[in-house]
């Protein structure tokens, strides 16, 4: 069993942030923008980018449910809303700045997604356990 590096946590989170990021984002360049442009008329590269974004998504979502759990899973929830509250009562965002607080999310659920397809690697550095698929 190899140990996880920095860069590799590094790599989850870059293409963790693509896969958001391509998914939906307030600049107007996304699938969502793509599709919506689109719709009465759909082409076969429509087709085959929201086939490779649903892989993207299932791998990551899976992942994250499989290493984090429902609780894990709850819990980064509650964490990632807890932080944005505070940057909102710092005056860091403002909730009338919804382009911002978009951004903002969608870094935070990067974030989620790379700790969920990072976790089980950290937990076994940190506790020396392996998960049973790891045997």
């Amino acid at each position: 069993m190899q140990n996880i590096s920095a860069a590799g946590i590094g790599l989850r989170f870059l293409f963790a942030l693509i896969l958001v990021l391509a998914t939906f984002n307030p600049s107007g360049y996304s699938y969502f923008h793509w599709l919506l442009e689109t719709f009465t008329a759909p082409t076969p590269w429509l087709a085959l980018a929201g086939i490779v974004l649903i892989i993207g998504w299932v791998v990551y979502v899976r992942a994250s449910i499989r290493s984090l759990g429902p609780v894990g899973l709850t819990l980064s929830a509650l964490l990632v809303a807890v932080i944005l509250w505070v940057m909102v009562d710092l005056g860091i965002i403002s909730l009338g700045s919804t382009s911002l607080l978009t951004w903002v999310i969608e870094v935070f659920l990067a974030g989620v997604l790379c700790i969920g397809m990072s976790w089980s690697h950290i937990r076994r550095q940190m506790s020396g356990q392996a998960d049973v698929d790891d045997v």
